[in-house]
């Protein structure tokens, strides 16, 4: 009888280490997220910070849109109209939404456009306003010259709804050689 209940009791020891060792292991685990708060909603995953939209930074510290806002110098040339310099202006958009921002003066023309920004994007959905239809697309960025997000490349199409005629401004550069309307703080 002794020499069976040699391997029986090895066994258990063994399952009794196996169990211990297992349990310790995986209660050593280094959560990455302990230490690491997300501001405005966002959550940590693996160490990171997962932002909401409208939010960016290594902990959500940072609201997207506010890069944009404030006065702009424009030049620009569409595909109809001539060389020109003139002023807008963006601002917060509504309030709960971190990604609207409105747009003044665009196209030295339109009062009050809406605008959405996801980190260095700002974008124009498609709107009408004024019997013209508008759109477009641009992005910040720094430079020497400007500083810190000191500069926008805007790539936008209006339409007259009337005629149907569109002044380009770089959306369809590769076929009508238009350029970017350019904004600079």
């Amino acid at each position: 009888m002794k020499r069976t209940l040699k391997p029986v009791i090895f066994m258990v020891v063994f399952a009794i280490v196996a169990f211990v060792a297992s349990f310790y292991t995986s209660s050593c685990k280094f959560d990455k997220c302990k230490s690491i708060v997300c501001a405005y909603g966002g959550v940590c995953n693996d160490g990171a910070c997962e932002c909401k939209p409208g939010y960016q930074g290594p902990y959500c510290e940072t609201i997207s849109r506010n890069k944009f806002l404030g006065l702009w110098q424009v030049e620009e040339q569409g595909t109809i109209t001539p060389h020109r310099y003139y002023a807008l202006s963006i601002e917060v958009g509504n309030g709960k939404d971190a990604t609207l921002v409105k747009i003044h003066g665009l196209y030295n023309y339109f009062g009050t456009l809406l605008g959405n920004v996801s980190g260095d994007t700002l974008t124009i959905p498609n709107q009408q306003m004024q019997g013209k239809t508008i759109f477009g697309k641009g992005y910040i960025f720094s430079s020497k010259e400007h500083g810190d997000f000191g500069s926008i490349r805007m790539y936008y199409e209006v339409v007259d709804t009337a005629t149907g005629v569109p002044d380009d401004f770089g959306v369809y550069s590769s076929v009508d050689t238009s350029k970017p309307s350019v904004w600079i703080r």
